[in-house]
């Protein structure tokens, strides 16, 4: 059908479909097509399945889904097919029954194709919807079986697992085990029918359709489907019940009968082949009769194939062959077994099976069961050539490298030998060839088992096999049966065994009995002995599979040849009862002796140590009386140990043999000989066992060798036991303690291998217990913990730890084995000592204690391990002076006695909560023991209150000014504030950080615990977490400053602690703490009690709760200022009716005062009430006002007019400062109120203050002062606020006079006092990082200068300053105001640099005017072009700050971005610079256009704007996004697009303020100096010069042509003869000039890196213009607009007056064609006296220089 990628025809929307085909062949035609691929005739054979809807009456039972799967079904696809078998699967499992019914009538002819289709997923699919079509339709599928059941007995033998095992399943679900011999039985006909054709009809081409499949494909398919067929013959034979076993003979003799089937045999598929051996099994299993009458030519494909290798199909012939042996007992007439048979069992056994000895050789022994004499006639032949072949296969190359191949030939030559030597034992009675079976005998023990053994022990691989266990296993065979009753058996098996000894202990000797014996022999010897010893230590890992056989041996005087009674089965040999027996014959003891009393005389002769390690193994094993006695005896001369005789030989050969080898101090492994020790000991008593080694103990030998002794001990609790006086004994305790003195000294400490041995011996004594009780005496052990506290306790003290730290690393790794292993360890003191002392190393930073990070992290685990131990066995309480305790107190004292810095602080904390972490790890929830050691470790309320008091008082100066403090000092000194903070952490904070640290620990371990549970576990934790807010409320106040406060909040956030700890306290609870503390202390609590509310919303959130605090407003009378603090942070939360009431209490105490009584109080309750916007009467107000009138005329001093500040108290000052806020809060919010005689105290008060603030400017230190001068400034912002916008109906309600007296008298009285203030503050603080800099002052006093009248600046009354040398043209105002606040802009405090800043701006529009027309300026060079200096001293604080850029910003590249960190040196530095750049682009911009060329080209000659401009891509960022937008607005809005606020009081993205201001530096430079900056880019390097051009076009060019545009649409300038307009979209700008009859129309594009590139000038039309007058015009404009510096405005009048100037008669430069010049807009002036021609001095300039001629450029005459 039309393929998905063909071209279809032209209107053909729908791809091809045979359905709809048929169905519009059926509308049109009539005719039915009736079934695909088949004719319309109704038959009796079945078809195919209508392609369409209702043919006919047969198909009506057909569901039409099913019509269209089932015709998938015949489709090419693979997937196609696969998928439609699915989806039968499918339906067949979801449709009723019914439905499915109607598809079994054509069911079985598409099952049968394609249960054998090629793919393997099909086949698979298939058979899983034959399930569910089985399951769903049942009985119903008897009609149909027969023609079903051939295929699936085939799919049953699928050779795709899958498949086959879905169709066993599917067989299974049809019928159960019962009834599948009677399905079988009733169609085995059909059955067999089918696999007969297949084995003996078809080809690969007719079971495969040619045009479907390739012909590899086909070949498959046919392999395929024989190999299934055979296995499907032999399933058939197997599952038929035994009734229809004859007929089913007859059947078989036909499909065996032709020689076709015989070649199958040899077919060149394994898998055809395995499967033809696997039917001829069954065969002759359950057709035996035609297995006989097929014999001839049965036994030859059968015995002939041995030497088929293939895995596929070794197995079955091997059981073929079993099965030919057995049944047909003339099978070996049929072939010639020694040409034939046993050449190819030679090369196979020789050859290992080639790799299938696991499928071969467990076969061997039922067939060598089963040969006939006529096949051994010659029986010793025979078996001498079997088992030489056999054992051969052992060291075949595929053995060799498979050690489970290797162990099953040996496996079976064993099994084979035992049933030789079995079999021809029997025969012994026979009086005829009783030598040859002795001759077969010796031969297999001498020829075979004994050099199979020889070669063993040689082999590594071979002695790890079931060799030597079999063979012992068959040596306690041979004694049981030379112990039987049957005297032919005791005198073979007698004499087999005597000789097997004889001749293994001449192999042993030969082994031994040489100087230079092979170690491996002798190793391999000694596990061959061992295994005999003790079989049952060996680990029988090959358990093999294998071929067995009944055979049945007569003991009788009968026929004593074995017969098999019953066939081979696949079973695992069970073992017999004695497997695991030891031979008990006085051969093996002898054979033993004699090897021992070798290796003694080699030991002794030649002292050869591997003769002595071969001694030690046979010890080990052979440790009897009879072993030391032959040992003994060997050497008499040797004296006893002692004067009394020793009768143990054991005891004997331990001190006269065993003791002096341990000695020697030449050997450097006495493994083996501390066994040998053992050994001996054995056979010792337990008195003797400690008199021996008690005697080793004071050898003092090596420790390495005292601690093999010790470790050999402890294995097992028998050796233990006869040891355990000894270990206990003060023998080895004195030894262990000497031994720990001398490690522990610290002039050898060097890490060699003997201290190592020492270490790890005194490891093993402390950590090794037995039943919970110490492995030595229990005064030993203290003596040895106290030593290795000693030592560490020296640690702390010493200076220089380089040379101790391999011994502190020796003793953590003994004590970390200590208390890890040792129960109920810290019950000793002195290991309570030593791990207080491991906690106080790990609690101390390395410049206390010297010890490396890694030395520190194994002390750590060592004091958990410690902790661990401790916790597990405590009485949970901390016990007074135990470890907890004095590590709480050591903790405590620490943190309130010595100063730590953030590292200690870690160290300590980490410490700690690893303690807090174990406890909580390991003790229950109703542990007190937690409890207990928080309670020692938090300070009592004294040192609290102690640690509050010590914390430095810096925190006052933010709040205070900040208005959120009404606090007073008792006495205030210069060095209380003047003082630095130290580098040392406040104790407060320390104990803060430590306590929240493991408060934190605890409570993450108690996740599950709620509150009340964490505060019943952790003992005063409310006052913990108001401690917590108490110092980070300190941190917030002294603004994180110095570095080490920032680094300690950056700590605490680390540790989660930046928000407290309070979510593991109530809220009301927490609230009322800091409440009470609040109104009993008042100053940071009450600060603290502000943030906890404000940051957690309280007011809205537990509202009721903070009016249950104070209950009511008599509950904070009479006003304490510690109160008064309280009622500052509660008025925000007040009621409206409580602050009514405050306010009448506070006027009542205003307007009745008294002479001592405490306005202050009144005051500032006020106050505080006015700033919550409490609602007060005129009335009121008014009063109040009467009242401080009254005061200025009774209590003056009260006003501290013309006061010396230093000498006034904080509460006088305090006092001001309320008056002024109250007087600012009348300003703002009802000036209106205020008569004349009002306005004239609250202006003069103003005055006066200033005044005040102007002469205690040195005072300044203190921050109540500062306080007093900020207020002043904030009221007189006030007034000039409101002056300045008050609106005309509130200005007419004012007194007649009053703006006037403000604007002539006031205004200029406040800026004169207000001006010199920067200054005097700079000189009398010259240090901004000094804490008492008034930076909040000149941050104030910033804000009030901003709104100074331009007027009173050109007026200024500040002292005349005046640089030498300086050239200038301004006048002394102005010269004076440069020079006094240029070098302001450098100075590193922010609010001055922007006031500065602010004040010079605005003034720069204005000097440009007294620089005039810059006709008095002449160039240096008389030729050259004129230029002419910006002021001079903007210019020399910019050439200052150029120079410190430079060398900040040396090491960052072009389009790097440098980061620079506020309130450093370099930002000041920086912000100067560009912020006196800005000042210079004002100036710049307000100069006229001459001036301004000359101010150009000044800055070019000093290339000062070449380096701003590299500067400035260091300093803008890549992505300039302006801050705060949504994701909405992403991208929207940059620093080019937003304009810059530099405010002077700006708090807020501090950090961003640098990058916008370089961004807008250079907005304006590429605005005010385009030409420059053009000519700039052009200089560039390649690199810069792309990275700027990237950077402009996409950030700064669309901005800038906007504004280019915009400012040609609203621009109100209006030319003469000359029209402009602008279109946005086509960044034009169209400009027509026309005079008379002369039409000129330009049109001006800007370029997309506007103003890099330059702008192209287009010709619109023209009329009544010469061409070469009209290129001239172009030529000029083009010029103008790209080396003018200006806007496009600029450069068209530029233009115009060009080109007026043209029409006026002046006439062009000759050189450059203009009239007016492109860059200084000058008019040609220089004539030629020839020619009488002008020209531009600049061009001429260029003319003299480039041609290196003086001439003129027109008549070449000389120019003079």
């Amino acid at each position: 059908m039309g393929g998905k990628n063909k071209q279809r025809t032209k209107g053909n929307v729908r791809p091809s479909s045979s359905g709809r085909a048929a169905e519009v062949l059926t509308r049109e035609g009539g005719a039915i097509p009736g079934f695909v691929g088949f004719d319309t005739t109704v038959s009796s054979e079945l078809s195919y399945v209508p392609a369409f809807h209702g043919a006919e009456e047969l198909d009506s039972l057909v569901d039409a889904d099913f019509r269209l799967v089932l015709r998938k079904l015949s489709k090419r696809d693979v997937v196609t097919r696969l998928k439609a078998v699915q989806d039968f699967g499918s339906m067949c499992q979801e449709r009723d029954a019914e439905d499915v019914k109607g598809v079994l009538p054509y069911w079985p002819r598409i099952y049968c194709k394609i249960s054998v289709d090629h793919d393997r997923r099909i086949r698979e699919a298939t058979q899983l919807a034959l399930e569910q079509l089985v399951l769903k339709v049942r009985r119903s599928l008897a009609p149909f079986l027969k023609s079903l059941m051939g295929h699936w007995i085939l799919s049953q033998c699928d050779t795709y697992t899958p498949a086959a095992s879905a169709a066993r399943r599917s067989f299974q679900s049809a019928f159960s085990a019962v009834k599948q011999p009677e399905a079988l039985s009733f169609c085995k006909d059909e059955i067999f029918n089918v696999l007969q054709d297949i084995l003996l009809k078809d080809t690969a081409d007719t079971l495969s359709d040619p045009q479907t499949l390739t012909e590899e494909e086909r070949e498959a398919k046919y392999t395929r489907m024989l190999t299934s067929s055979l296995l499907g013959v032999k399933r058939l034979l197997s599952l038929l019940p035994q009734n229809d076993m004859a007929a089913m003979q007859q059947r078989l003799a036909h499909l065996v009968s032709p020689a076709k089937f015989w070649k199958y045999s040899r077919h060149k598929t394994p898998q055809v082949r395995g499967a033809f051996f696997e039917m001829l099994c069954a065969v002759c299993e359950f057709t035996p009769s035609l297995a006989q009458n097929e014999a001839a030519r049965l036994c030859p494909a059968v015995l002939l194939s041995i030497d088929d290798t293939d895995p596929l199909v070794l197995p079955a012939v091997w059981e073929a062959v079993l099965h030919v042996v057995s049944s047909i007992p003339d099978c070996w007439t049929h072939v010639n077994p020694k040409k034939g048979f046993l050449p190819k069992l030679w090369a196979l056994l020789k050859e290992g099976g080639k790799g299938m000895a696991k499928a071969l050789h467990p076969n061997l022994m039922p067939l060598l069961s089963k040969l006939p004499e006529q096949v051994t006639d010659v029986p010793l032949e025979f078996y001498t050539t079997f088992f030489t072949s056999l054992i051969l296969g052992i060291s075949s190359e595929r053995a060799a490298n498979s050690p489970s191949e290797s162990a099953v030939i040996v496996s079976a030559t064993i099994e084979c030998l035992r049933f030789c030597l079995l079999r021809h034992s029997a025969e012994e009675e026979e009086e005829d060839v009783p030598e040859d079976q002795a001759k077969i005998r010796n031969m297999l023990i001498l020829q075979q088992l004994l050099p199979l053994l020889e070669s063993a022990v040689e082999n590594p691989t071979l002695q790890n096999g079931p060799l030597f266990p079999l063979v012992t296993e068959m040596l306690v065979s041979w004694e049981k049966r030379a112990g039987g009753d049957l005297k032919a058996h005791k005198n073979v098996f007698g004499g087999l065994v005597a000789d097997f000894w004889e001749e293994l202990g001449l192999v042993f000797t030969r082994h031994t009995d040489c100087e230079e014996a092979d170690p491996q022999a002798l190793e391999g010897i000694a596990v061959l002995l061992q295994v005999m010893r003790d079989p049952e230590k060996v680990n029988r890992r090959h358990t093999i599979k294998k071929k067995s056989v009944k055979i049945c041996l007569s003991e009788s005087g009968g026929s004593s040849k074995p017969s098999v009674e019953g066939s081979e089965t696949m079973k695992a040999e069970p073992a017999p009862a004695n497997v695991y027996g030891s031979p008990q014959t006085h051969h093996f003891e002898e054979v033993v002796c004699q090897l021992a009393q070798l290796c003694l005389v080699h030991v002794n002769e030649r002292n050869s140590e591997r003769h002595l390690v071969f001694l030690s193994h046979l010890l080990q094993s052979f440790h009897t009386h009879k072993i030391f006695t032959t040992l003994v005896e060997l050497d008499d001369g040797v004296k006893d140990f002692s004067e009394k005789r020793v009768d143990n030989p054991a005891v004997r050969f331990l001190l006269e043999r065993a003791v002096p080898w341990l000695a020697d101090e030449t050997r450097t492994d006495t493994e083996h000989l501390v066994e040998m020790v053992f050994s001996s000991l054995s056979c010792c008593s337990r008195q003797e066992t400690t008199r021996i080694l008690d005697h080793i103990t004071m050898m003092e030998l090596h420790c390495g060798i005292t601690h093999q002794i010790i470790q050999r001990a402890c294995v097992d609790q028998d050796t233990l036991a006869s040891c355990r006086d000894w270990l206990k004994g003060s023998i080895l305790g004195e030894h262990l303690c000497k031994l720990t003195k001398e490690l522990c000294k610290v002039c050898s400490t060097s890490a060699s291998s003997s201290s190592r041995h020492s270490w790890t011996l005194i490891s093993l004594v402390l950590s090794q217990h037995n039943n919970n009780e110490p492995l030595i005496g229990e005064m030993y052990m203290e003596k040895i913990l106290e030593n290795l506290h000693a030592t560490l306790s020296e640690t702390k003290s010493l200076s220089d730890a380089g040379n101790i730290e391999p011994l502190v690393s020796f003793i953590c790794d003994v004590t970390s084995t200590f208390f890890s292993s040792v129960q109920n360890c810290l019950l000793l003191p002195s290991a309570e000592e030593l791990l207080l002392t491991v906690f106080q190393l790990i609690a101390q930073d390395q410049t206390h204690t010297y010890l490396s990070d890694t030395l520190l992290d194994k002390m750590g685990k060592v004091c958990i391990a410690g902790v661990q131990s401790l916790v597990q066995h405590a009485q949970n309480e901390v016990v007074h002076g135990g470890f907890l305790h004095s590590a709480a107190l050591w903790v405590q004292t620490r943190l309130l006695t010595v100063s730590l810095d953030i590292k200690s602080l870690q160290y300590l904390a980490l410490a700690v909560q690893s303690i807090v972490e174990t406890i909580t790890s390991i003790c229950d929830q109703d542990s007190a023991l937690l409890s207990q050691f928080f309670t020692h470790l938090i300070p009592s309320v004294t040192s609290w209150a102690k640690l509050r008091q010590a914390l430095p008082s810096h925190w006052v100066n933010t709040p205070l000014l900040a208005g959120r403090f009404r606090g007073v000092f008792e006495t205030s000194s210069e060095g209380k504030f003047k003082v630095k903070m130290p580098n040392a952490l406040p104790a407060h904070l320390c104990t803060c950080a430590l306590l929240g640290k493991v408060t934190r620990a605890a409570s993450l371990s108690n996740c599950n615990q709620q509150s009340d549970k964490c505060q019943s576990q952790l003992p005063n934790l409310i006052d913990t977490v108001a401690e917590l807010l108490y110092a980070l409320q300190w941190c917030k106040e002294v603004d994180y400053a110095p570095a080490i406060v920032s680094t300690y909040h950056s700590l605490l956030t680390e540790w989660g602690l930046s928000g407290g700890l309070h979510d593991l306290v109530a809220t009301t609870d927490l609230l009322e703490t800091l409440y009470s503390r609040s109104v009993e202390h008042g100053g940071l609590w009450a600060l603290t009690l502000e943030n906890y509310i404000q940051s957690h919303n309280l007011a809205d959130t537990h509202s009721s709760s903070l009016r249950k605090l104070y209950e009511s407003m008599d509950n904070l009378l009479p006003v304490s200022p510690s109160k008064l603090s309280t009622l500052q942070v509660l008025c925000p939360t007040i009621t409206e009716e409580e602050l009514q009431t405050l306010v009448a209490l506070a006027t009542a105490g205003i307007i009745n005062w008294e002479e001592d009584s405490d306005v202050y109080s009144s005051v500032a309750v006020l106050l505080c009430c006015l700033q919550a916007d409490t609602q007060v009467e005129d009335e009121v107000v008014l009063a109040i006002l009467s009242t401080m009138m009254e005061w200025r005329t009774h209590k003056e001093d009260w006003f501290l007019f013309g006061s010396d500040l230093s000498k006034v108290t904080t509460q006088q000052l305090n006092l001001t400062v309320e008056l002024m806020r109250f007087l600012s809060w009348l300003v703002k919010r009802c000036p209106t109120l205020l008569r004349n005689n009002q306005w004239d105290f609250l202006l003069c008060a103003m005055l006066a203050w200033l005044e005040a603030a102007s002469d205690n400017v040195s005072c300044l230190w203190n921050p109540w002062v500062q306080l007093f001068v900020c207020e002043n400034t904030a009221l007189i912002v006030n007034l000039s606020h409101f002056f300045a916008s008050a609106t005309p109906d509130a200005l007419e309600r004012l007194p007649s006079e009053l703006v006037a007296e403000w604007q002539d008298f006031f205004v200029e009285g406040i800026y004169n006092l207000l001006l010199p203030m920067p200054v005097k503050i700079t000189d009398a603080f010259k240090e901004p990082d000094d804490p008492v800099f008034p930076l909040a002052v000149l941050q104030s006093l910033g804000v009030a200068l901003t709104y100074v009248p331009v007027k009173q600046l050109n007026q200024n009354s500040l002292p005349a300053k005046f640089v030498a040398g300086q050239k200038t043209n301004l006048p002394q105002p102005f010269q004076t105001l440069l020079n006094t606040f240029c070098p302001l802009l450098v100075f590193k405090a922010r609010p001055l640099q922007v006031t500065v800043y602010h004040l010079l701006a605005k003034v720069m529009p204005e000097l440009p005017e007294c620089d005039g027309e810059g006709d008095s300026v002449k160039s240096d060079d008389e030729g050259d072009e004129p230029s002419l200096s910006p002021p001079a001293a903007l210019m020399a604080v910019l050439s200052t700050c150029e120079e410190l850029c430079d060398s900040i910003l040396a090491g960052v590249q072009v389009g790097e971005f440098a980061v620079v960190s506020p309130h450093s040196v370099e930002y000041s530095c920086i912000l100067g610079y560009l912020l006196a750049w800005k000042l210079l682009l004002t100036f710049f911009r307000s100069s006229p256009s001459h001036l301004r060329a000359n101010y150009a080209q000044y800055l070019k000659k000093t290339c000062s704007l070449n380096k701003l401009l590299l500067h400035l891509f260091k300093l803008m960022p890549e992505n300039p996004i302006y801050p705060g937008q949504t994701a909405e607005m992403r991208d929207s809005k940059t620093f080019f697009t937003e304009n810059l606020s530099l405010a002077v009081d700006k708090r807020d993205n501090i950090v961003q303020e640098l990058s916008h201001l370089a961004c807008s530096v250079f907005y304006c430079t590429v605005q005010d100096l385009p030409a420059m900056v053009r000519l700039w880019w052009n200089s560039q390097e390649k690199r810069v010069s792309a990275t700027v051009e990237k950077f402009t076009t996409k950030y700064v060019s669309p901005v800038l042509s906007a504004q280019e545009i915009s400012s040609v649409h609203d621009s109100t300038q209006m030319f003469e003869s000359m029209s402009v307009k602008a279109r946005s979209a086509a960044r034009e700008v169209i400009a027509t000039y026309s005079v008379d009859e002369i039409f000129i129309e330009l049109v001006i594009q800007l370029p997309q890196n506007h103003p890099l590139g330059s702008v192209v000038v287009e010709s619109g039309r023209r009329v009544g213009v010469s061409v070469q007058q009209w290129r001239n015009w172009m030529l000029q404009l083009s010029t103008y607009l790209t080396h003018q510096n200006g806007s496009i405005m600029e450069g068209l009048a530029l233009w115009k007056n060009n080109v007026d100037k043209r029409f006026e008669g002046i006439e062009d430069c000759m050189i450059c064609f203009s009239v007016i010049h492109g860059s200084n807009y000058s008019l040609p002036k220089k004539a030629c006296r020839t020619c009488k021609k002008k020209f531009h001095s600049a061009c001429l300039y260029k003319w003299f220089t480039s041609s290196n001629k003086s001439t003129c450029p027109l008549c070449r005459e000389t120019f003079f």
